[in-house]
Order: C-alpha cells, then sequence, then structure tokens
C-alpha cells in the first residue's frame, strides 16, 4: 500500500454493515481511522461539525469489525482530515487540516 507523510494507507472506503471508514492508516503502531469532510470555503460550519455523534458510532463500529477481522491488538485512534475547497473553483483546495484524536 501507498504511504503519506509516514502513514501506510491500509484501506480506504472500508465498509461494513454499520458503517464506513474512508481511510485506515497505520503510524508506527497505531491504527488510524479517519474520516474525511470536504466543503466549500465560507460555509457556515466546519468540515469537521459534520461528524456528530451518531457518525462517530458508526466510525467506532466499523473500527471495531475492521480489528477483529484482522486480529489486530494495536492502539487506535480516530481522525477527521477537513478538505475545504476554493469558493470561485470548487477543484481548487485552499486548505486541508489534519485533526488528530478527534472524537
Amino acid at each position: 500500500m501507498e504511504t503519506i507523510n509516514k502513514y501506510e494507507i491500509k484501506a480506504a472506503n472500508f465498509k461494513t454493515y454499520t458503517g464506513e471508514i474512508d481511510i485506515i492508516a497505520q503510524k508506527g503502531k497505531v491504527i488510524c481511522f479517519i474520516e474525511v469532510k470536504t466543503r466549500k470555503e465560507g460555509g457556515l460550519f466546519a468540515p469537521a461539525e459534520a461528524v456528530n455523534y451518531h457518525k462517530q458510532n458508526n466510525i467506532k463500529s466499523a473500527a471495531s469489525a475492521y480489528m477483529n477481522r484482522y486480529k489486530l491488538k494495536n492502539e487506535t485512534r480516530f481522525d477527521i482530515i477537513e478538505v475545504l475547497l476554493s469558493e470561485e473553483n470548487l477543484y481548487n483546495v485552499s486548505s486541508i487540516n489534519h485533526i488528530k484524536n478527534a472524537f
């Protein structure tokens, strides 16, 4: 798999009956379950605010399924990556914010 910023990407769009995880990556011994949220710049809410309690529980449940499927005992972490798109051109990314231990 690919390595980005010392994160080894293990899976993308991992789906279970309870939910989906956008990216599963490993950095050192820590398995990171990452939710990616994209919004247009200048919106009323930050992208991370879309990851509510219900969504967090779905991600945690899917993460548990992943850990059980592969019999992993690693430390885990739940992150959010916010992607903000330019108001003028939605094909231009204006910023990316990686929130570690988001929930």
